[in-house]
C-alpha cells in the first residue's frame, strides 16, 4: 500500500472493517455496547473529559477487536491444522480483547459512580 493515494488506502481499510463486522459477531457486539455507551453520554452530557476517557476506552475495545481478527485470520490462513502454539497465540490475542474490555468497563464504572454522586 505505500505511495498509494490516501482513498486507496481508506478503501482498503473500509473493506476490513465491513469484513469483520459481516464475519465477527463479537465485533457486532463491541459496536453495539459503543452505540449505548454514546447514548448515555447523550443522554447524561458529562463533562468533556469523560466524553474522552469513555470514547479512548471503547476506541481501544474495538481496536483490540481488529486486531484480534487481523492475527485470528492471518493465522487460519497460514496454519489451518490445529496447533498447540497456534491456539496459544489466538488465545492471548482474544485476551488483549478481555483486558480492553476490562479496562472500558472499569471506566464505564467510574463514570457512572461520578454521575450518581453529582
Amino acid at each position: 500500500m505505500k505511495g498509494q493515494h490516501f482513498s486507496r488506502r481508506l478503501h482498503f481499510a473500509l473493506l476490513g472493517l465491513k469484513r469483520t463486522l459481516r464475519a465477527e459477531r463479537s465485533f457486532r457486539t463491541h459496536l453495539a455496547a459503543a452505540a449505548g455507551m454514546l447514548a448515555v453520554l447523550l443522554a447524561t452530557r458529562p463533562a468533556p473529559v469523560w466524553w474522552a476517557i469513555l470514547g479512548l476506552a471503547v476506541g481501544f475495545v474495538l481496536m483490540a477487536e481488529l486486531l484480534n481478527t487481523a492475527l485470528e485470520t492471518l493465522i487460519d490462513h497460514l496454519h489451518p491444522e490445529q496447533h498447540p502454539e497456534i491456539g496459544a497465540a489466538k488465545d492471548i490475542a482474544a485476551a488483549a480483547v478481555l483486558v480492553a474490555s476490562g479496562f472500558a468497563a472499569v471506566a464505564g464504572l467510574a463514570f457512572a459512580v461520578d454521575w450518581i454522586s453529582n
